[in-house]
């Protein structure tokens, strides 16, 4: 098969690492790639959001099948275009990536189908939002309606704070047309778990657990970031969370957008909040998490492609799975002054220490090649990932992997996955 992934970062390099163990796979494309994927892909210069472009590569190259990593492409009908072309596509249409594409819709079909999530209110005028924070329990939550790049959340302590988070989302646009919707929602506490899913329309099979570190800084301290690490699996994830979940939220998901009339293909990526009540849902994804993909990927036993192709035919119901009885834990090393500005372009040392070092993995996700050297090319630069028998020997190996990279500038968290301690 000749086979074709759309997107630039970790997450799209761990794709395609894991769908060059596939037998199925003969020829891997990536749009737009980077300079770690090239190792896997042959990385083609079309941007993730240019459709009809990506559509007549994948004509001309006979490409067997597409998968999407971005929600950006999703969300904005990416699918539907490949499908009128004729074209096979891993991913959910634009009127099912509205789940992610839209925090307001996803919040009223919690609501409307019983699926356990926080209480909120949806606002499109800034001036109700500050009147309903008036009468508000604090701490409070303000969340972008729309795509954010995973920033788009502000908890906030007090009113004078929310009042602020109105104006940043709603009046400053701070993240864009995001912001033309917003959602307050109360403030849940407990541990917060991701749990990924392929979904073919009608079946659902969960992919192991794992749990994500927003912050930049030690201590969840610092501002919001794309995620600077993660493990897997969750050991707050039990057997009576799971089967609490898989009766109240995944199939119920499921089938609310079947009912819907929108049929979802693809990864749901369930944000879990297991408060003292029970689990809760945070938010939906309506694709692969990044870093969650980095740590759940190099666990997987199943060959990728079969799933991929059994959410597109309709078949999952017919797959089996499966898991390594291991752990795996990400660092990401990020580029001084992430997430709010800093410098491009410093050459990358060390890379060629993970060559053939069973268990760890660098997986590049801002990174580019200039005359021969591969050199920093965004935020986060890489995700080095270790797997072990356990938690705790995962996140040494994962510690010792850091060492052995480095660039001008780099820093990472010391404490991802340090709440393994605590479990």
């Amino acid at each position: 098969m000749k086979i074709l992934v759309v997107g630039s970062g970790g997450r799209e390099h761990a794709l395609c690492w894991k769908i060059a163990q596939s037998p199925k796979a003969d020829k891997i494309y990536c749009a737009p790639g980077n300079a770690g994927i090239a190792e896997y892909a042959e990385c083609v210069p079309i941007g993730a959001m240019e459709f009809e472009k990506l559509a007549a590569f994948a004509k001309e190259q006979q490409i067997d099948l597409t998968v999407v990593g971005m929600d950006d492409p999703l969300v904005g009908g990416i699918v539907d275009v490949f499908e009128k072309e004729g074209l096979r596509i891993f991913g959910p249409r634009a009127n099912a990536a509205i789940l992610e594409g839209s925090k307001a819709f996803s919040k009223d079909l919690m609501k409307k189908y019983g699926i356990p999530t926080a209480a909120y209110e949806n606002f499109d005028d800034p001036e109700k939002a500050l009147a309903y924070l008036e009468t508000a329990e604090f701490p409070i939550v303000l969340k972008a309606d729309g795509l954010a790049l995973g920033k788009g959340v502000l908890i906030c302590n007090n009113l004078e704070e929310a009042k602020e988070g109105v104006r940043t989302i709603m009046l400053d646009k701070q993240f864009g047309s995001a912001g033309n919707q917003m959602v307050i929602e109360e403030f849940m506490t407990g541990r917060e778990v991701s749990v990924l899913s392929f979904v073919d329309g009608k079946t659902i099979k969960c992919m192991t657990s794992a749990q994500d570190h927003k912050r930049a800084l030690d201590g969840d301290q610092g501002l919001n970031t794309g995620g600077m690490g993660t493990f897997s699996p969750s050991p707050f994830y039990t057997e009576e969370v799971d089967q609490f979940c898989r009766e109240h939220i995944y199939q119920k998901t499921v089938d609310a957008m079947a009912a819907e009339g929108r049929e979802f293909k693809g990864v749901i990526f369930f944000g879990l909040m297991l408060t003292p009540k029970g689990p809760r849902v945070l938010e939906y994804n309506a694709r692969f998490g990044d870093p969650e993909t980095q740590v759940v990927l190099p666990r997987m036993k199943t060959d990728i492609v079969d799933v991929f192709e059994a959410c597109v035919d309709g078949t999952l119901d017919q797959i089996e799975l499966e898991f390594e009885d291991n752990a795996a834990v990400c660092v990401v090393l990020a580029s001084g002054g992430y997430p709010v500005s800093y410098e491009k372009g410093f050459p990358i040392h060390g890379l060629e220490n993970f060559k053939n070092k069973d268990g760890y993995y660098v997986f590049h996700a801002g990174t580019k090649q200039v005359d021969g050297q591969i050199v920093t090319n965004g935020g986060r630069v890489l995700g080095v990932t270790a797997v072990g028998p356990d938690l705790k020997t995962a996140r040494a190996n994962a510690y010792e992997a850091v060492k052995l990279v480095s660039f001008e500038k780099a820093f990472c968290r010391s404490d991802i996955g340090k709440a393994i301690d605590e479990a």
